[in-house]
Parts: structure tokens; C-alpha cells; sequence
């Protein structure tokens, strides 16, 4: 019999005052905000600046950081509650609220010193993007086995290789960088390193044209001989591992916030269609089949909340979360897919074209079961942590 949920951690899907708050306030945001803007930016692969500006003046840029360094004061369960309530409405959006939460200001609260925490925190409140720079062309899944070197020279470290498939890459100023001072070493000569935007050595390269949340930039970073001073460095040098793999593994409890708020909101607007559109002499909704369809995807729907709350919630009460943060990425992304699925189905042939919400709500679903750990290594992690 498994043990009993402490009791720090209230019950799942019951919400505090202000964390209702929160939710009401970005859910109302994005519905009037960014709604009339989804389709554009789509189409454009580019996030509206306007958007952009607004996400920091409503204080979600920085949602954990401390109140006396800009940020919100509030907790990761409010930053995966706003990542939840965005993706209702745009999953693309979404991306960039979820980074610089859950990888970038975590990092940074967890693993920078307190001058760089002074230095960049209150610029991560208010204006300044962080992107965060692991992955590489030949390190997906297996994360660790970066080519992208630091030498040691003096106060500073020179930095060369490339990174690929960076969320954010277009809108950031900022990026967590690993690389790896010692390649004998393996994972353990990895360290994290902090690059400005415009320094010498340092370039934005290919954007990616993406199937879906293709207003979400994700480009290649270029790395010639780019130099960093030493006091760059996030953490300990060689330690960088470390600070990728906690990371990450808060990083996918708001991937799946995001999987499950694109899941509500293609639910709800195919439950909206079924009592507009009319067949036969009645609405859709009148008959068992689509009840049916409409009473599956909302089961999936509570089942895919309960686990995400639940791994934000064990998280915030600083218990071992990681197995439970594997199982709701898996089960929100999977639910994703099935509901955006089924409500182009609901749609019929408006479901398949563009001047319509679903297409869209089903290209950018695919994405959940990929980024931030595949549904295999998830599988993986489950199953390693349930069998030691």
C-alpha cells in the first residue's frame, strides 16, 4: 500500500485563494489577449511583442522569484497553474511563460550565487528572456553527451560548438548554456555558464519551421571562440549535470500543465461546436455517440489534472516528486493528442481546415510527447524508480 500523501499537500485539485486568483486573472488575459492574436502569430511563426510585454507587466515571467528581487513571490504550483491556463488558448505562448518559470528562475533560485541572483532575477521579472541551451545534434535523450566545449583561459572560458532545437532562442537575451570543460569526464565535466545576447562569438543561427506551436521560436545557437568570464558560471564547475537534471525534471510538470491546458481547451470548444452545429433536424451534442466521445476525453481530462497537480504539488512540498512529474508528462501528453484528436473528428470537415481552431490545437499536441524527455524515457524513469 503506497504511503499517505503528507499533509502539507492540500487536496489536489482544490485551489488557495490566490492561486484561484491567479487562474482567473491569466485565464481572462489570455482568452481577451492573446485569443484574437493565435491564428496570426501562427501563421507569421512569431510571437506578437505586445504579448510578450504584457506576460511581464502581469508579473508571469518570474512567478517564483522574490518579491524583494522583482518577481511574484508565489509558488511553482501558480507558475504550472498559468502555463495550464495559457495553453487553453495558445500552447505556443505557453512555451515561453513555461521555460522561463520552471528552468530558467528555478535555476537561478536554486543554483545561482547571490550577486548573479541580484543581477538577472529582477531583469527575468521584468523584461529580459532566458532560454535554456542543452540539447544538441547529437544529444536528445541522451542529454549528456554534449560536443559543445568550454577551455579555461585566464578569468574566462571560450566557448565552441553549436546547440540545437532551442525553445526561445529569438526572444531571449539571456541563455543557460552547457558545455563541457573536461570531455574525459563525461557528464561530469559539464558546467552551466550564462551568455549574453550579443557577445562576440556568440549568434542566433537557423530558425526551425516547425508543424506546431510555430509562434514559439526554436532556433540553433553558434558558438565560435565566445568568451565568458569564469564568473559566468551557474553552480560549480563539473556540476552542470546536476543542475540539468533537477531542472528538467520540475521542467516537465509544466510541460505537462501545457499538454493538459491545450487538452481543456480543445475540449471545451468541442463541446461548444456540438450544440451549434446541427444534423439530421438537431444539435451534435444530442447524440450518445458524441456524449460519449465528449464523456472520454473530459474522463482523460480530470485524470491528466490530478496527476499534474499532484507532481506540482509534491514538489512544492519539497517530497521526491520525480517518478509522479515522469508519470503526468506521459499521461498529459498522451492525453493531448486523443482529445485534440477526437474534437477535429467532433469538428468534421471544419476540423481539418485552418479558419478553425482544432487543426491547430492538434499540430501543436504532437510536440508534448518529445520535448523535455520523450514518452519513452519516461517510461523509462517510471519504471527504473518503481523497480528499485
Amino acid at each position: 500500500m503506497s504511503e499517505p500523501a503528507p499533509e502539507s499537500i492540500p487536496p489536489l485539485t482544490s485551489l488557495t485563494e490566490e492561486e484561484s486568483l491567479l487562474r482567473d486573472t491569466v485565464r481572462q488575459f489570455a482568452q481577451q489577449e492573446i485569443g484574437p492574436h493565435v491564428r496570426a502569430m501562427d501563421e507569421a511563426q512569431h510571437l506578437d511583442p505586445g504579448i510578450l510585454r504584457q506576460l511581464f507587466e502581469l508579473g508571469l515571467m518570474a512567478i517564483e522569484a522574490p518579491l524583494e528581487l522583482g518577481g511574484a513571490g508565489s509558488s511553482f504550483f501558480s507558475a504550472v497553474l498559468a502555463v495550464e491556463e495559457i495553453s487553453r488558448v495558445d500552447p505556443a505562448v505557453a512555451v515561453i511563460v513555461d521555460v522561463q518559470n520552471t528552468l530558467a528562475v528555478n535555476a537561478f533560485l536554486r543554483w545561482a550565487t547571490p550577486e548573479q541572483q541580484r543581477l538577472w532575477l529582477p531583469r527575468l521579472a521584468q523584461q529580459t528572456v532566458c532560454a535554456y541551451a542543452l540539447s544538441e545534434a547529437g544529444s536528445g535523450s541522451d542529454a549528456f553527451s554534449l560536443s559543445t566545449q568550454a577551455r579555461s583561459e585566464g578569468n574566462n572560458f571560450i566557448l565552441n560548438g553549436r546547440k540545437l532545437w532551442i525553445s526561445n532562442a529569438m526572444e531571449a537575451d539571456l541563455f543557460l548554456v552547457f558545455a563541457t570543460i573536461n570531455p574525459a569526464a563525461g557528464y561530469r565535466g559539464i558546467t552551466a555558464f550564462l551568455v549574453e545576447r550579443g557577445t562576440p562569438g556568440f549568434t542566433i543561427g537557423h530558425k526551425e519551421d516547425k508543424m506546431g506551436i510555430r509562434a514559439s521560436s526554436t532556433c540553433e545557437l553558434l558558438f565560435d571562440d565566445c568568451r565568458v568570464p569564469a564568473s559566468n558560471i551557474v553552480g560549480e564547475p563539473g556540476k552542470g549535470y546536476k543542475i540539468a537534471i533537477e531542472t528538467l525534471n520540475e521542467g516537465r510538470i509544466g510541460i505537462a500543465a501545457q499538454m493538459l491546458g491545450l487538452a481543456e481547451g480543445a475540449w471545451s470548444l468541442a463541446v461548444k461546436y456540438s450544440k451549434e452545429r446541427k444534423q439530421f433536424g438537431k444539435a451534435i451534442s444530442e447524440f450518445q455517440a458524441v456524449q460519449f466521445a465528449l464523456a472520454e476525453m473530459a474522463t482523460q481530462i480530470e485524470a491528466a489534472r490530478n496527476l499534474v497537480y499532484n507532481a506540482a504539488r509534491m514538489k512544492c512540498a519539497g517530497v521526491p516528486f520525480v517518478k509522479e512529474a515522469a508519470i503526468a508528462k506521459l499521461f498529459a501528453s498522451r492525453v493531448a493528442e486523443q482529445v485534440a484528436s477526437q474534437a477535429v473528428e467532433i469538428y468534421g470537415g471544419y476540423g481539418f481546415v485552418r479558419d478553425y481552431p482544432m487543426e491547430k490545437f492538434y499540430r501543436d499536441a504532437k510536440i508534448g510527447s518529445i520535448y523535455e524527455g520523450t514518452s519513452n524515457m519516461q517510461l523509462a524513469t517510471i519504471g527504473k524508480l518503481i523497480l528499485s
